[in-house]
């Protein structure tokens, strides 16, 4: 007994200790990516992302970043702990927002120039599907089941469901005018679509065999603010689904909505044009990308208001958080 308990006491003392998790923003203008220590929100390391990096996403297993280098019409792959180029993956032109399955096997990347869905795959670097959609194609999301990616178009002003198993779209939904993003809720019975333009989010249940209905659409109002402004953009939602957190661009806002009445109960004021939004994994904090004030704002999820500003590089555009271990 007194050996075990002495080799337990000797792990304990030799385990590595943990590592906080790191937040990956892609600055739009600097063409680099700026990675910041979540734990003491610290700017620790700067790198290369190519040619007006936006859309950006992590494989499953923490290992890989992935990269929307939207000039150079491909996505950049990164090691996440040395930050080195692995390689580039086909992507069709001007690669914007894109997804990757629970998998990590396949992406599907919106191509603004060409009006399609490319659907990548990852350890085969080859195209394995290109689905026609609407005219500017831009959010990507994707139902917790996998079973079901949509495609939000900016100028046909739909949501395009398309079905993983054949690459076909199945349901279209009209939504209001330049739709931006896409985001179901954890049980896949709810879907956000966000419109810039239209200053709306729709709100669509879905069946269980994937149909949407469209149920809500949520608008804002701010004091002060011109109508304008509100151009809701990246949208997050809880795990719960009890809050929707919804970024409001030049309003420099995010909207706090709750996720059974649909009602907006505050704005959390954010840096200048906020555009995405990500989540530590502990839905402890929400980090916002600010475009024309280069930061990101940490929120306080639990207490929903903004407690630190953290400067970036030029215009950031997306960001995103490594999983837990």
């Amino acid at each position: 007994m007194k050996t075990a308990l002495s080799a337990l006491a000797l792990a304990a003392l030799t385990a590595s200790p943990a590592l906080a998790n790191k937040a990956f923003v892609s600055n739009e203008r600097g063409n680099t990516i700026t990675v910041v220590d979540t734990e003491t929100w610290e700017v620790i390391h700067e790198f290369d992302g190519g040619n007006r990096p936006r859309g950006i996403t992590i494989s499953p297993d923490g290992t890989k970043l992935y990269v929307c280098a939207s000039d150079d019409n491909l996505v950049r792959v990164f090691d996440t702990e040395t930050y080195e180029e692995l390689q580039s993956l086909p992507s069709g032109p001007d690669p914007e927002l894109f997804i990757i399955e629970p998998s990590g096997k396949r992406l599907y990347i919106a191509n603004e120039d060409d009006n399609l869905v490319t659907v990548t795959d990852t350890e085969t670097h080859t195209i394995l599907a290109e689905v026609p959609v609407g005219v500017e194609p831009e959010g990507m999301g994707m139902s917790p089941d996998a079973k079901w990616v949509v495609n939000t178009s900016e100028t046909t002003n739909m949501a395009h469901f398309i079905d993983t198993t054949d690459y076909t779209i199945k349901h279209n939904v009209l939504v209001d005018q330049r739709p931006r993003y896409a985001q179901y809720t954890a049980d896949g019975t709810r879907l956000y679509v966000s419109s810039e333009i239209g200053g709306t989010v729709s709100v669509m249940d879905i069946a269980e065999d994937g149909t949407p209905t469209l149920v809500e659409k949520i608008s804002f109002e701010v004091p002060g603010v011109l109508p304008e402004w509100l151009q809701p953009v990246g949208v997050k939602v809880t795990e719960d689904g009890s809050r929707v957190f919804v970024a409001l661009g030049p309003a420099n806002r995010v909207a706090v909505i709750d996720g059974e009445t649909l009602e907006v109960l505050d704005y959390i004021i954010t840096g200048q044009r906020v555009w995405q939004l990500a989540f530590t994994p502990d839905e402890k904090y929400l980090l916002t990308t600010n475009g024309n004030s280069n930061d990101i704002t940490v929120i306080d999820v639990a207490a929903e208001k903004a407690i630190k500003s953290v400067q970036v590089g030029q215009q950031p555009w997306g960001v995103v958080v490594t999983p837990d271990p």
